[in-house]
């Protein structure tokens, strides 16, 4: 049987995604717009109580630095409009740039703007405001899921606001700089994985967290590709390498357990669960994620999906 990156997504079909996140993003962009900016309002807040948000560096926020003064001076019922117009996607010039941001730098925006509503500098969700019915329930859903899938919400709701990146034409995307790799040293270096003995897997994960991201993806099969959770998947070697660049920087990977598969194809399934912390959380929130690797015969990585789990418990459930 031909092997594609399309029939590569569906090995080990009984691993169970989250699949309330896509769920409440897609429940949160059917709320008004004024709904939508105070869910996010609402949930900043709890999350800062339960939560240790990093301030984002002062390296990336300089690529918001010039839109951030732009609303500072910004009347509040400007500064409303504004956000509204973020949310609902409309062409004008913050929108426009704020469309050519990479993720972290959006999420440093959002962060931005949280605390300056908090100091009174951007204009507040007007007192006494009452959610709606609607909007309330995808609240309490966000409340209901572990912290690794309300992080995941979250990102995914301001991701995709500002004006469609598609409609831009050319641009140039803005990322922040990459991180300088580490030395992965005897101290950092993972060494093992119960279940999984192939080191492609072992290199995988240590490069990943050393941010050696050249290394990472000379491992890849020239045609390879990566899912991320919840997307479509990302096919070539540029195209995965700048994944990396833009949305893998400090990550911290702790795999914990594996099992391997081979087939008469020449390839070989290997399936690893484990956890992993973001530099917005660090070791306040350890995502339970399962990374679904298939090997071709030259053992390179033909293809990677990264999956956000259902629950804790789905770490465990490395049976067929």
């Amino acid at each position: 049987m031909s092997i594609s990156i399309e029939s590569a997504r569906h090995i080990f079909p009984e691993t169970l995604a989250a699949d309330v996140v896509p769920a409440i993003v897609a429940r949160f962009k059917q709320l008004t717009i004024e709904d939508r900016l105070a869910l996010i309002w609402f949930a900043y807040l709890e999350m800062g109580k339960k939560l240790s948000i990093a301030t984002p560096d002062a390296v990336n926020m300089q690529f918001v630095s010039s839109t951030l003064s732009q609303i500072e001076r910004m009347s509040f019922t400007e500064q409303e409009e504004l956000m509204r117009d973020l949310a609902s996607g409309t062409d004008r010039p913050i929108c426009r740039i704020y469309a050519t941001w990479s993720v972290n730098i959006k999420l440093g925006f959002w962060f931005q703007l949280g605390k300056w509503m908090e100091a009174g500098i951007v204009s507040p969700i007007p007192q006494g405001y009452q959610l709606s019915g609607n909007a309330l329930a995808v609240l309490q859903a966000i409340r209901n899921v572990d912290p690794g899938q309300q992080i995941t919400v979250l990102r995914n709701t301001v991701v995709d606001m500002g004006f469609d990146a598609s409609q831009l034409g050319s641009y140039s995307r803005v990322a922040e700089p990459v991180a300088p790799p580490q030395e992965i040293s005897s101290s950092n270096r993972i060494t093992a994985i119960p279940g999984v003995e192939n080191p492609i897997i072992l290199e995988y994960m240590n490069n990943m967290n050393a941010n050696q991201f050249d290394a990472l993806i000379q491992m890849f099969a020239p045609d390879g590709g990566l899912q991320p959770p919840f997307e479509r998947p990302v096919v070539g070697r540029s195209e995965i390498l700048r994944f990396f660049r833009e949305d893998c920087q400090n990550l911290k990977l702790m795999p914990e357990r594996g099992v391997t598969e081979p087939t008469e194809d020449g390839y070989t399934r290997i399936k690893v669960t484990g956890k992993v912390q973001t530099p917005w959380f660090g070791q306040d929130v350890g995502m339970n994620i399962a990374w679904r690797f298939l090997l071709n015969p030259e053992n390179q990585i033909f293809f990677v999906a990264i999956d956000l789990l259902a629950s804790s418990k789905e770490l465990l459930n490395l049976s067929r």
